[in-house]
């Protein structure tokens, strides 16, 4: 084990890296504010480089680093607390195909690590180790695990190695991005909790470039789909608008589109009218909030799911005190508020009937969605 530090960007970034630095100390100011028992942990961000791989942690503040050995296996140092194998590189999401059977599905999570593993322990998606207990079953976080919380990156392996493990007993996790992924791969980081500027500095890159295509954490969420359809139902963050219906048809075009823009920044993105479609701030997939906010009727909601040949569609992106039913079932809105850090719920679809998993574990009905909330972008 050593201190070294990833490669330096290119001169020509001096005053992005000067900027990043201003940031970077306000952001260690806010931390200290939180009182000298609160440690400066992170990590791994594992590096290709070279035909390998390097790890790096920011434990107590220093940075450690480590090659990754032949095998793959990266072992805690700080941060996520379990061994993690690390992936094969790829640039698509090689699921596992659905056929029936259970599924399970969770939004906006924002780094709340410490309250996703209660709910998924408590549900038994989970064991006590962590590990993936829920066989077949196919899991969907509907977008937004960045941004807010202090512990993205222990949510991110968390779910890459539940993929894993998942895809081995014959299910999977589907992670989609949402409105959050992109706008910090697109250096939009008005949401970044302040560690992540620390430890971005720590480790001489930008907040992005953690998430960089040389990272593996990086090379997995650029390979995430926006849109997923699981038998006859429709998963995404935001929702499909009347006159988006086309990127919910053309599922796979629009999944390629995302990936292919991903990391570009948002003025460029909105320029062109090849991708402005997929970030537009109302009406694109990742931010829609049409269903909620009266845009829509039950009767409009019908046409649109009846077009699309879907049951339902499941959106997060909009919280809610529970998981809900808008529109006579046609929506699930599964932005339960775990970004809150207080509570959090979980939908289950079995046999084509609906409940939520509750943080006892219990299950019980979905409420009616009762009228507009407060949005939260």
């Amino acid at each position: 084990m050593d201190n070294a530090r990833p490669h330096r960007a290119n001169p020509t970034r001096r005053l992005a890296r000067l900027l990043l630095g201003l940031l970077a100390i306000q952001a260690f100011v806010a931390l200290a504010a939180e009182g000298p028992t609160v440690p400066l942990d992170d990590g791994p961000h594992v590096f290709h480089a070279n035909g390998g791989m390097r790890a790096f942690w920011v434990c107590n503040g220093l940075v450690l680093s480590e090659g990754v050995p032949p095998e793959g296996i990266v072992t805690p140092r700080c941060g996520y607390p379990h061994p993690l194998a690390m992936p094969p590189r790829t640039t698509i999401d090689d699921a596992t195909p659905y056929r029936d059977g259970r599924i399970v599905a969770v939004s906006d999570i924002h780094g709340q690590y410490g309250l996703l593993l209660r709910l998924l322990r408590a549900n038994g998606i989970i064991d006590a180790g962590d590990g993936w207990a829920a066989g077949s079953t196919h899991m969907v976080v509907a977008g937004d695990v960045m941004d807010r919380g202090d512990r993205v990156t222990e949510a991110l392996w968390l779910l890459l190695d539940l993929q894993r493990q998942a895809r081995r007993a014959g299910g999977d996790v589907h992670f989609l991005l949402g409105n959050h992924e992109t706008m910090v791969l697109g250096g939009d980081l008005r949401y970044v909790n302040p560690k992540y500027a620390v430890v971005a500095r720590l480790l001489g890159r930008s907040v992005p470039g953690l998430y960089a295509r040389d990272s593996v954490l990086g090379e997995w969420i650029y390979a995430r789909p926006v849109l997923l359809k699981l038998g006859d139902t429709l998963f995404l963050h935001g929702g499909i608008a009347p006159d988006e219906l086309e990127l919910a048809l053309r599922i796979d075009e629009t999944n390629a589109a995302y990936r292919a823009s991903l990391g570009k920044p948002k003025n460029e993105v909105r320029a062109d009218p090849a991708t402005a479609r997929l970030y537009d701030g109302k009406q694109s997939p990742i931010w829609y909030r049409g269903y909620f906010d009266g845009r829509m009727t039950p009767e409009d909601v019908r046409a649109l799911t009846g077009r699309l040949g879907v049951a339902r569609i499941v959106v997060g992106h909009t919280t809610q005190k529970h998981v809900s039913s808008l529109h006579g079932g046609r929506v699930i809105a599964i932005d339960g508020g775990i970004k809150n850090g207080e509570s959090g719920e979980l939908l289950f679809i079995e046999d084509g009937k609906l409940s939520r998993g509750l943080l006892d574990g219990s299950r019980t009905s979905l409420p009616e969605f009762p009228a507009a909330s407060g949005y939260e972008d």
